[in-house]
């Protein structure tokens, strides 16, 4: 039986391979890296197909056109806009690229060591959005993003010194900063759709919750529900969170406990059916979520009404 061939993406493990491949100088310093990349400058069509950074990516791309690949799908884009990966992510390049006019900061995770911004990195949820979850900026952001970038590229070009380090982590982190602020702006100006996005949501957990194959499913997941709204977990929260004030899985339970409310108060069902039939393996797990979110275990509530 012939056995298929399904090749690894490959993996960039530093900075220095990743300009090699690109045939760029090579990077001032072994841990981070700022290209500029202006019109046609860098063929991508070298890049492997798929393949794996072991790096933080930060890019502005100012005037993208053509498709970018992202795992197995890919997206077309008719404007430009700011894109961020994490270590470990797969990605890839379509065969259509032709303007990637902007700006790319490439961070390894180690330049990080030390620094407050280690850890703190790793809250901002646009590294684990998808391709298509692009920040969009008005020219008023851009002008803002482009000086930062204009700032780290100062410093690690023109003045390494015993602050270059403390200086740039510092732009980094108002580079996070000032995206994760046009991020809520971008949820909140696209309020119309995100709204219709919230109501599909909610009829998604509507119609999760009132299936009878909710006891062999189990509960709905954050996963699930992003996948049947194609958005990536973290956009999904991201936006409900600005929207409502509340994450994907703080509504989840919000649902689920609305749900056993009614049963509990309306039904001879005991206890155990209900917890099973929400789709909970174990009664002490149904227990304490729902003493959480109403102080009452549900036998209390239950009496509450009696």
């Amino acid at each position: 039986m012939k056995r298929e061939n399904h090749s690894a993406p490959h993996r960039f493990e530093s900075l220095s391979e990743l300009h090699r491949i690109l045939e760029l100088p090579p990077p001032v310093h072994p841990l981070i890296s700022l290209i500029e990349i202006k019109d046609t400058e860098i063929d991508s069509r070298k890049l492997p197909s798929t393949f794996v950074y072991n790096f933080y990516k930060i890019s502005l791309k100012l005037n993208l056109r053509g498709k970018v690949k992202y795992g197995q799908g890919y997206y077309d884009f008719e404007e430009g806009g700011m894109f961020f990966k994490g270590p470990n992510q797969v990605a890839g390049i379509g065969d259509h690229n032709d303007d990637h006019t902007g700006f790319t900061i490439i961070i390894h995770p180690d330049f990080l060591l030390n620094y407050p911004l280690a850890r703190k990195i790793k809250q901002y949820g646009f590294f684990s959005y998808s391709v298509n979850e692009a920040l969009h900026l008005s020219e008023k952001e851009k002008t803002i993003i482009i000086s930062i970038f204009r700032n780290i590229e100062e410093e690690l070009y023109n003045r390494i010194d015993d602050f270059s380090h403390d200086i740039i982590i510092s732009h980094i982190e108002a580079l996070l900063n000032y995206s994760n602020r046009f991020y809520k702006r971008q949820f909140i100006t696209r309020k119309a759709f995100n709204h219709d996005l919230v109501q599909q949501f909610d009829d998604i957990l509507d119609e999760c919750f009132s299936t009878e194959a909710l006891p062999e499913r189990g509960l709905p997941t954050v996963q699930y529900l992003a996948d049947r709204l194609n958005l990536s977990p973290s956009y999904l929260s991201d936006m409900l969170r600005t929207i409502t004030g509340k994450s994907a899985q703080h509504h989840i339970h919000d649902k689920l406990i609305e749900r056993a409310k009614e049963q509990i108060s309306t039904t001879n069902l005991t206890i155990s059916e209900i917890a099973y039939g929400l789709g909970f393996e174990h009664l002490s797990s149904f227990n304490k979520l729902f003493k959480s979110k109403t102080s009452l275990s549900p036998m209390e509530f239950r009496r509450s009404f009696n």
